[in-house]
Parts: C-alpha cells; sequence; structure tokens
C-alpha cells in the first residue's frame, strides 16, 4: 500500500511538472527563459514546480481576469474620466510621445504643473503639508511604511484628516511592508482610513503569486495634487540609516489634469486588492500660469506587453544628444542593454548612474558581468559616493525627463507594478539636467581596466548572480 502511494506521489509529481512545462511554453517572454524552466520542470520537478508556481508565472493572472470580472465598472468609470479630460488632452507634437501614450494607454494631458523635490526633506515636506490641504479624500500607497519616527508621523497626519471628515485609503504592500505591525494598522482603521494590502496572492488560485509585487508610490488629494518617485516610507528615506549613510533619491509634485492618471493607477489597485469602488472626483483641475505636458505611464505585469522595459527602451532610442538616467538596482534586459550601446555607438551621450553602496548583493554583483560590454561602446558608468542612491529619473536630450519608481531590473520590468511621469518639457529637463549635473559631480566614473582586472573569482561570482536576474 505504500508503495502504491510512493508511486502515485512520484506520477502526480512528473505530471504536475509536464503540466508546468506546458504552461511555460505558452506563457515565457523570453526563449531562454522558456528552455530553462521546462528542462528544469520536466528533469527536476520536486524542486522546480514550487519554484515555478512562486518565481517563474510571467503575468499577473488573477489582477488580469479581474480587469475582465470589473470590465463594466472600469469601463463607466474611465469614461466619465476620459471624457472630462478631453477638453485637457495635448496634442503629442512628435511620434516619440505618441508611442508613450499607447504604452501608457493614458492621453497627455496639458495645464499641468510639476516640482522637483529632491531629497527626504523636501519630499516628506511636501507630502505632509498636501495631507494638512485635504478637504474630501486622501489615497496613499507605499511599498515599504515603517512604523519609526517617520512612519509614525505619517500616521498621525492621516489620522488628523480623518478626525476632520476626510476619506482616507491607505495601501501597502505585504512584502515590501512586512515589518509593519499589526498595530499601526489597526490604529489606522480605528480611525475609519480604509486599509489594505496589495493582496497578490489574494484567493486560492493566486495564492502562490508572491513573486508580484506593487511597487508604486503615490499621494493623491482630492484629485487635485499628486506625487510619485522613488521615496517609501521609514527613517532611512531621510538619511538616518547607519549603513547607507545620506540618502539620495528623488520624487515629484504633480498639480493637474495628471493627477487623474495616478488616481486612475490606485482606483484600480483598491479595486483588485478589496473589490470595492470608491468615489472619487474625476473633473480635471487647472491652476497653473506656465503649464506642462504630462502623461502618466503605470506598468506592471498584468500589461499585455512589457510596457516598463518598452518605455526605456524608447527612451534610449528617442534620444539624440544625451541619455543619463539613475538606477539602484542596474540589471537591465538584453533589449534595454542593446539599446544604450547602440544609442553610444552612434554618438548619444550614455550616462548611467548607480551607488557604489550595494544594497542589494545580487543585484549589485550581476551588473558587473556586462559593464565591460557597455564600458567597450561608449557607455559612460558612474558610481555615486556620499550614500545611497536611489532615485528612477530618466533626462531626454534637453527636450524631456522622467521621474517614477522604475528600476533598471526585472523586477520593475516583468514583476512589480510601478509608475512613471513622463514630462515632455524643456524648462522641466533643464531642471532635471541641473540636479543630475550635481549628482555626477559626486560621483566617480568606472574604467573597463577596472572590471577587466578583477579576480577570475569576482569574475565568476558576477556571471552566477546575473543567472539568477530574472528572480532578483
Amino acid at each position: 500500500m505504500t508503495s502504491w502511494l510512493f508511486g502515485l506521489a512520484i506520477f502526480l509529481t512528473y505530471l504536475l511538472g509536464i503540466v508546468s512545462a506546458v504552461m511555460a511554453l505558452m506563457s515565457s517572454r523570453t526563449s531562454q527563459g522558456a528552455i530553462a524552466w521546462i528542462i528544469s520542470l520536466v528533469t527536476l520537478p520536486y524542486l522546480a514546480v514550487p519554484a515555478y508556481w512562486v518565481f517563474g508565472r510571467p503575468r499577473f493572472y488573477g489582477y488580469v481576469s479581474a480587469r475582465g470580472e470589473r470590465d463594466t465598472v472600469l469601463r463607466r468609470v474611465l469614461a466619465r474620466y476620459r471624457e472630462r479630460v478631453e477638453p485637457f488632452v495635448a496634442e503629442a507634437r512628435d511620434a516619440d510621445i505618441r508611442a508613450v501614450e499607447q504604452l501608457a494607454m493614458m492621453p497627455l494631458t496639458t495645464g499641468n504643473r510639476a516640482e522637483l523635490l529632491i531629497d527626504g526633506e523636501a519630499t516628506f515636506d511636501s507630502l505632509f503639508d498636501g495631507i494638512e490641504r485635504a478637504e474630501e479624500y486622501i489615497l496613499i500607497q507605499f511599498f515599504i511604511v515603517r512604523d519609526d519616527a517617520l512612519g509614525l508621523e505619517l500616521k498621525h497626519r492621516l489620522q488628523q484628516a480623518a478626525e476632520r471628515g476626510v476619506r482616507v485609503y491607505f495601501l501597502y504592500d505585504e512584502i515590501g511592508s512586512h515589518q509593519l505591525n499589526e498595530g499601526y494598522l489597526k490604529d489606522l482603521a480605528a480611525y475609519g482610513i480604509g486599509v489594505s494590502a496589495f493582496r497578490s496572492s489574494r484567493g486560492f488560485r493566486h495564492r502562490f503569486q508572491l513573486n508580484f509585487r506593487n511597487h508604486r508610490k503615490v499621494l493623491v488629494v482630492d484629485g487635485r495634487e499628486g506625487w510619485l518617485g522613488g521615496f517609501n516610507v521609514g527613517v532611512e528615506y531621510l538619511g538616518q540609516h547607519r549603513r547607507h549613510g545620506p540618502w539620495r533619491d528623488t520624487h515629484l509634485k504633480l498639480v493637474g489634469p495628471s493627477v487623474l492618471g495616478l488616481q486612475e493607477a490606485f482606483w484600480e489597485d483598491w479595486h483588485w486588492a478589496t473589490g470595492a469602488v470608491i468615489n472619487l472626483h474625476w473633473t480635471p483641475r487647472v491652476t497653473c500660469e506656465e503649464c506642462q505636458d504630462v502623461v502618466i505611464v503605470p506598468s506592471g505585469p498584468a500589461d499585455r506587453q512589457e510596457t516598463a522595459s518598452l518605455l526605456v527602451q524608447h527612451a534610449i532610442h528617442s534620444a539624440h544628444k544625451r541619455f543619463w538616467v539613475t538606477s539602484p538596482y542596474f540589471v537591465p534586459d538584453q533589449g534595454v542593454q542593446d539599446a544604450l550601446r547602440l544609442a553610444a555607438m552612434r554618438g548619444v551621450d550614455v550616462r548611467i548612474m548607480m551607488p557604489e553602496r550595494p544594497d542589494h548583493l545580487l543585484v549589485f554583483l550581476s551588473a558587473f558581468s556586462f559593464l565591460p560590454d557597455m564600458l567597450q561602446a561608449g557607455v559612460k558608468v558612474y558610481r555615486y559616493q556620499p550614500g545611497f542612491l536611489h532615485q528612477k529619473v530618466m533626462l531626454i536630450d534637453d527636450a524631456a525627463a522622467s521621474v517614477g519608481t522604475v528600476n533598471l531590473d526585472n523586477r520593475s520590468f516583468r514583476l512589480n507594478f510601478e509608475i512613471t511621469a513622463v514630462i515632455p518639457d524643456r524648462r522641466f529637463a533643464a531642471e532635471v539636467r541641473l540636479m543630475l549635473e550635481q549628482d555626477f559631480a559626486n560621483c566617480r566614473r568606472i574604467s573597463r581596466d577596472e572590471l577587466t582586472s578583477r579576480p577570475l573569482w569576482r569574475k565568476i561570482v558576477s556571471r552566477a548572480a546575473y543567472l539568477l536576474s530574472p528572480i532578483q
């Protein structure tokens, strides 16, 4: 009897391996990934099957199917939004911006004011001032929220807003905020604040989807003001961490019709997490005199195409004079690597800024496996010296810039829900250029000799780390 059950277990394990291999064949986004999963699922199903169901699924199937289930509700809400924003839709002057609109599935809007927020003090002063101004509702989501001094200050501000009758909706990622204690969340809920984890593994069918994360950092106040960028909530983001030291990051404040793009992304995330439909304002408000065009680009594993990777590739291809990018984690896919090398070969000033101090060791080591080829092609690589660099910024020529949450790695390109503001405005691009020039002055430039002269064992370790980049 025991041997019969043992044999049945082996048969079912290999059967599940074959079924999973077929799924990998039909859904993997790259041929290399499909081959790797198929071989491991068929030959070592005991190890590969659980790994595939946690790390290997390329799309957030629950979110995809939920979109279909709520399509009628979504269409009604978005129809109101698109109808009311129509008078503020800007005519894209060139094909480059039209392509961004197609990727975003959102319009380029005019009538906006974009304000750069450099480092933690300016960012959280702006965020807290916005919360103080809220009259009707606050939408807030972060990847990481800590219950340290900064997190407690945020909680206090949200509770005060709720006390004066403001509706507050608080969304967090359960893995990014895994250290957030239950008491913090209960204290918020006690004031009538809507609180929810993003719940990527919601429901029995999707309980293994732990590898998908909501990496967005968004605050919306009354549909009138919005914030997004690199900052999470914790004292380390104010530079108060012994290991990281000074924290270099960039956030963005928006006022105008583009805020409704942030609101739409939050609305959909909240609806997935809770099933609730929240009543929000969808009428754009314009208060600026010298206005800017903005397009909001949400991206994530529920998209039909790899929006974040394509956005970065498109930005690189559209650059004629310069393409500067900053990212704390630099392990881009082959398409982005090729685009960077080709841009440098055609004479574009391609600069990559990354931290000197590692935050995630595997990601840090992975970059060394392909950086020599980048440098040989003429790409300039800089490492930021004073502390940890966490900003996610792109500058394209003197014409456009972006600020958002996307890192240049597989996780941001394929596994995380992210959000980016693209601003095709020369004045804003000039502000970003000045900011980055000051950052480059605090960097050291890496030479090809520095990388090629490393000991063999370090090269082997870097290459092995790079093999794990799809799940880092």
